[in-house]
């Protein structure tokens, strides 16, 4: 792929790594719809850009595209 990093985040322990938070925290977060996350063969699984988007929404006090839904 040319040394480009995968965007994938795939299972809750890679979710939790990236967003510092421990796995009963993404699992819960994940079940409100308050994550921008998805499925994979039943594994919890999110792109790092949209924890991103999300993050800098919470920030500024907004909802991203897509949350809650």
């Amino acid at each position: 792929m040319g040394g480009e990093e995968i965007d994938l985040l795939y299972g809750v322990p890679a979710i939790a790594e990236c967003l510092r938070l421990t796995h009963d925290q993404v699992y819960h977060l994940h079940k409100k719809g308050s994550l921008p996350t998805f499925k994979i063969d039943g594994k919890v699984c999110a792109r790092r850009s949209s924890l991103v988007e999300w993050l800098a929404a919470k920030e500024k006090g907004g909802r991203p595209k897509g949350e809650g839904q």
